[in-house]
């Protein structure tokens, strides 16, 4: 765990009265929000703030303690060691439990599962881990969890009054890489601690701020808190990678008629946006999407792709989503009537290339 203005409570059981709440859909997947973040921007006192909270909900916050020690691989797999897979579980008074992860994570999420019916919610906190890729991957798509467990959304914090200057060093000096992929796979960004900026700076550098945010990842829903203090039905349930239910995709559906084709920091992680309105076939669009994520053809490292697709004979929007290597579209609801029909995809990653997206996309299309 690392060091913050707040860190998580350790109450031991014989001081805790909790009152078992109504229970929930036993059929439900629970879903599971992963809490990323550099050092010191806040991760610790947003857990705190949930797990001290009366916000009515049954929420387990997964506090690991592997770290780079042993290595996220390694903490997703069973390895057959000895010793329990949870150092302890303290269950607090509001409803909400709280654990620190030894070994395996799947396993520890297993057991979540086994009492989630007294749970609404996981939350993952990636203590030490640069890159939350791997977790999504194993959330998001795992057979062994798919019925269970489902990956809800990704959530960064970032330290308001430090971000800044942690942007300008890695441009020269390429430290703080962890904030800029951080940032990159996130679907929330909680920009923290804005307090600490002075009052007659504060309206025009958190616009700043927003700004650069988003120049790193056009996708995310950026929240400014003050401690963490935040409405957690922004932030839980947000569905992010559901193809059925995709809550920001409406939203981004409108704003990135604003976004340029592209914006690009110094740290060579950008958002490029592509727009194209011939029906696709669909066969090609997975051929491509190999080419691009699996066999590195266009030398571009994607981390994040989500989209749009106007599929040829079907009258049913079709959405992408990726992270990294791992890739689903589906079917989702039927275009309106008067909805243009349109493939639109948005691009995270470094070293992107527009033209090179551009012109090998035109080869899944049906009309040339």
């Amino acid at each position: 765990m690392e060091e913050d203005d707040n860190p998580p409570i350790a109450i031991p059981m014989d001081e805790v009265s909790l009152e078992v709440p109504t229970e929930p859909d036993a059929g439900a997947p629970v879903g599971v929000t992963v809490i990323t973040g550099y050092l010191g921007a806040g991760k610790s006192t947003l857990v705190n703030y949930i797990l001290n909270a009366q916000h009515g909900k049954r929420i387990a916050v997964i506090l690991n303690e592997f770290g780079e020690e042993i290595g996220v691989e390694r903490a997703m797999i069973n390895e057959g060691q000895g010793g329990a897979l949870v150092e302890e579980w303290v269950e607090l008074a509001n409803g909400c439990v709280c654990c620190t992860v030894k070994h395996s994570l799947v396993q520890a999420l297993e057991q979540l599962v086994q009492r989630k019916e007294r749970l609404d919610h996981i939350l993952l906190e990636t203590t030490g881990l640069a890159d939350p890729a791997p977790l999504v991957s194993i959330l998001w798509l795992d057979d062994q969890l798919e019925s269970a467990i489902k990956l809800d959304s990704i959530v960064t914090v970032v330290d308001a009054k430090n971000l800044e200057l942690q942007i300008s060093k890695h441009a020269d000096s390429g430290s703080f890489p962890e904030t800029f992929i951080q940032i990159a796979f996130a679907d929330i960004v909680i920009l923290n601690k804005i307090d600490l900026i002075s009052e007659e700076k504060e309206a025009t550098q958190i616009e700043n701020l927003k700004r650069k945010i988003h120049g790193i990842n056009s996708l995310a829903v950026v929240i400014c808190t003050t401690r963490c203090q935040v409405d957690l039905n922004k932030i839980l349930n947000r569905e992010s990678y559901s193809g059925e239910s995709n809550n920001r995709w409406e939203e981004l559906m409108e704003e990135s008629k604003l976004l340029p084709s592209s914006s690009r920091h110094d740290s060579g992680v950008s958002t490029l946006s592509i727009h194209q309105p011939y029906p696709v076939d669909l066969d090609k669009v997975n051929g491509w999407l190999e080419d691009l994520l699996w066999e590195k053809r266009y030398s571009m490292d994607i981390y994040r792709c989500k989209g749009v697709l106007n599929v040829h004979n079907s009258d049913q929007i079709h959405t992408i989503q990726a992270v990294r290597e791992v890739y689903e579209v589906v079917p989702g609801r039927e275009w309106h009537e008067a909805e243009e029909r349109i493939n639109k995809l948005v691009f995270i990653g470094r070293d992107l290339d527009l033209e090179s997206l551009e012109n090998s996309f035109r080869g899944c299309l049906t009309i040339t």
